[in-house]
C-alpha cells in the first residue's frame, strides 16, 4: 500500500531529508575545514530520494522499478568517483576562495540542496501517491524506449569521459596539452553533455503516466512541470558551474604559459594549437572534427552554444593576465 506522507507528491518529505543531509554535510565540511565529501553528499542525495520515494511508493509497476534503479546507478556512479578523485587529489580547488568564508561556503550547500531536490523531480513524482495510485499504462511505451535509450548513452558518455580524463590527468601531462582523446575529441565537455542527456532520459522515461492520460489532471501538470530537472541540469552545466569554469580558466593558462618569458618551443605552440582546438572541437554536443570545422561561425555560436561569453580574449583580457602572472616584487 502506498504510503501518503505531508502531500501527495513526496515534495516535503524529500525537500526535508534533503536539508537535512545537505546541511549536515555542510556542518562536518565548516567545521573540519574540507572539502572531501562535498561533491558525494551531493551525489549520495539522489540516491536517498529515489530510493525513500520508492520504498514509500511500495509500487511494483516496472517503469518505477525501471526509473529508480537508474537513478541509483548514476548516483553510485557519480557520487564514487567524485569521492575517489578528490581522494586522489587531496583537496578540491574550487573552494579554495569560500571554504574559509561561512556565508560563502554556505551558498554553495544551499545551491546543492536546490539542485539535488529539483533535479530529482521527475523520479519522486513518478513514485509519488499521485501518480501510482491512478491505472499507470503497461511498461514498454514509444516514451520508456526513448527515454531509456537517452538515459543509457548519455551515461556511457559520462563515465567514459570522466575515467579518460582522469587518467590522462593522472599521467600529469604538460599544462599546455589539453584533453583530445576517446569522447573528448568530438566535445570539450562531453560529461556535462552526458549528464544533461541522463536527466532528459529519466524525464522523458517517467512521462507514460500522463502521456497515456492514467494519471489525474493534477498529476499531469506535476509530471510536465518536473521538465524543470533536465532545464535546471542544462542551466547549471552550460551557464553555471560548468563550461563557464572550464573554458576561460584553461584558455588563460595556456595562454600565459604561451606568452610568458622564457617559454619552452612546445609552449610557445600552445596557444596557436588551443585556438585550433577550439576551432575543431565543439564545445559540448558530441560531433566529429571534420564535420565541426567548417561550420559557420554563427551555427557555432547560437545553434551550438559555443558562446562569446565563453571565450578568453586575447586582446582585452591577455594583458591583464600576463600582468598577473608575473611575480610580485
Amino acid at each position: 500500500m502506498t504510503v501518503h506522507v505531508l502531500d501527495d507528491y513526496y515534495l516535503a518529505i524529500t525537500l526535508l531529508v534533503t536539508v537535512g543531509y545537505q546541511l549536515s554535510g555542510f556542518a562536518i565540511a565548516w567545521t573540519l575545514q574540507f572539502d572531501k565529501i562535498t561533491d558525494f553528499t551531493g551525489g549520495s542525495n539522489f540516491f536517498i530520494l529515489a530510493l525513500l520515494s520508492f520504498l514509500l511508493s511500495e509500487t511494483k509497476h516496472a517503469r518505477n522499478i525501471v526509473t529508480t534503479v537508474l537513478v541509483l546507478i548514476w548516483a553510485v556512479r557519480i557520487a564514487g568517483f567524485l569521492l575517489f578523485r578528490v581522494l586522489k587529489m587531496g583537496s578540491d580547488t574550487r573552494f579554495d576562495d569560500i571554504r574559509s568564508h561561512f556565508l560563502s561556503f554556505l551558498g554553495f550547500w544551499v545551491g546543492q540542496i536546490v539542485w539535488v531536490w529539483v533535479v530529482s523531480l521527475p523520479v519522486v513524482i513518478l513514485n509519488s501517491p499521485a501518480v501510482t495510485a491512478g491505472p499507470v499504462p503497461d511498461f514498454g511505451t514509444p516514451a520508456d524506449i526513448i527515454g531509456i535509450i537517452i538515459w543509457v548513452t548519455g551515461w556511457l558518455i559520462e563515465s567514459e569521459a570522466d575515467i579518460a580524463k582522469f587518467r590522462w590527468k593522472s599521467n600529469k601531462p604538460p599544462k599546455w596539452q589539453v584533453m583530445q582523446k576517446g569522447s573528448w575529441r568530438w566535445s570539450r565537455h562531453p560529461p556535462y553533455f552526458g549528464e544533461i542527456m541522463c536527466w532528459w532520459g529519466i524525464w522523458t522515461l517517467s512521462l507514460s503516466p500522463t502521456l497515456k492520460h492514467g494519471v489525474s489532471s493534477g498529476a499531469q501538470k506535476a509530471q510536465y512541470a518536473a521538465i524543470v530537472s533536465p532545464l535546471l541540469t542544462m542551466v547549471i552545466l552550460i551557464f553555471g558551474s560548468g563550461i563557464p569554469t572550464a573554458e576561460k580558466p584553461q584558455a588563460k593558462r595556456i595562454y600565459v604559459l604561451s606568452h610568458k618569458e622564457g617559454a619552452s618551443g612546445d609552449e610557445l605552440s600552445g596557444w596557436p594549437a588551443y585556438k585550433e582546438y577550439l576551432r575543431s572541437t565543439s564545445i559540448l554536443i558530441p560531433i566529429p572534427p571534420a564535420i565541426y570545422r567548417p561550420l559557420p561561425l554563427f551555427i557555432k555560436r547560437w545553434v551550438l552554444l559555443d558562446l562569446p561569453i565563453f571565450h578568453f580574449d586575447e586582446k582585452t583580457e591577455g594583458p591583464k593576465a600576463l600582468e598577473e602572472s608575473r611575480p610580485r616584487e
